[in-house]
């Protein structure tokens, strides 16, 4: 006859996880006054009362609600003043465009007469149906360019300093804390602001962009190409060892085959980022869609910057359902 062995469901809560839970509490709350969060959820559930009806205004249901309604409907085409296009040739217009002639009145002073008279301006204008919309892609094409070539400078800095962090591929402690801390001061970095030392040092354009999203970038993929690296099985790395393998080669064929679907999902995530950090780097000048975003933004001219919204969701969709495929595929 078989004995029943003594069991019991797990208990969920003990000491130890209800102080480290209250000590939790305690301190978001204690944060949460310090940045403001009971002012926030104040003016949160003001903002839905006002939008249900049953308050009259709210602060941030008119702020919110007044820039959204500015942002439709969005601008697709594109109006240019034929005098101020070099080299225009009426015979070849750009796909779709057409010429329109605009009369403007104008008051002039007669010499003559000493009077005011008016008289009619014709002015020619080039106005393309979808000339905003082509602009808008050509600026989201430059900055996915910029992700990518950042995505690339990323990997082939981050690469080696997780190959040199990595205790079961640098065994000396000095090397792996130094780099360590190279990937910490790369991640500490924000884009933004190594952007702006970067266009000082190369000017406006995508240069200063690819290299401040590049080298963010590094440090976190130094950190999880290296996490990934120790998290690997050591049963094949010891059978190497035991044969006399040196560690590149443990890495070569023990390491990497069972880290590198880890290391395409963190370099699709991080090429997925550097495409929304793009649009945030230009805003400093260093290239891509952020720089015609924070033009029109400054203009007001929020139809714009609808289209330009739209843009960017667009290419990251897109971009995540690609990122998907991939994954399945390499499965």
């Amino acid at each position: 006859m078989k004995t029943a062995l003594p069991w019991r469901f797990p208990a969920m809560l003990n000491a130890r996880t209800v102080a480290l839970l209250v000590a939790a509490f305690l301190l978001l709350c204690y944060t949460g006054q310090r940045v403001e969060i009971d002012r926030m959820l104040a003016l949160s559930g003001e903002a839905m009362l006002a939008t249900a009806g049953i308050t009259e205004r709210s602060q941030v249901a008119e702020g919110l609600g007044t820039t959204l309604i500015q942002l439709a409907p969005i601008q697709l085409s594109s109006r240019r003043e034929v005098s101020r296009i070099e080299d225009f040739d009426p015979e070849r217009l750009p796909l779709f465009a057409r010429i329109e002639t605009v009369e403007t009145p104008v008051t002039e002073l007669n010499p003559e007469t000493l009077r005011h008279e008016e008289r009619a301006v014709h002015t020619a204008w080039l106005v393309e149906p979808f000339g905003y919309a082509f602009h808008v892609a050509a600026k989201m094409l430059e900055t996915i360019e910029i992700a990518l070539w950042g995505t690339v400078i990323a990997v082939l800095i981050g690469l080696p300093l997780a190959l040199l962090g990595a205790s079961n591929v640098t065994p000396h402690p000095a090397i792996r804390s130094i780099a360590r801390a190279a990937s910490a001061f790369l991640r500490a970095v924000p884009e933004l602001i190594s952007a702006l030392f970067l266009v000082i040092a190369y000017g406006f354009g995508p240069i200063a962009g690819v290299l401040a999203l590049g080298l963010h970038a590094a440090g976190f993929l130094g950190k999880f190409y290296a996490d990934d690296i120790e998290d690997a099985d050591p049963l094949p790395q010891a059978a190497l060892a035991a044969m006399g393998a040196a560690r590149l080669t443990i890495w070569r064929c023990a390491i990497l085959p069972q880290a590198l679907p880890q290391h395409i999902a963190c370099t699709l995530y991080t090429f997925d980022r550097n495409v929304r950090m793009g649009a945030v780097i230009g805003l400093v000048g260093a290239g891509g869609i952020g720089q015609e975003l924070k033009g029109r933004f400054d203009m007001y001219e929020y139809g714009h910057v609808g289209t330009i919204l739209i843009a960017i969701f667009i290419v990251i969709l897109a971009l995540d359902l690609i990122a998907c495929r991939a994954r399945r595929a390499w499965r």
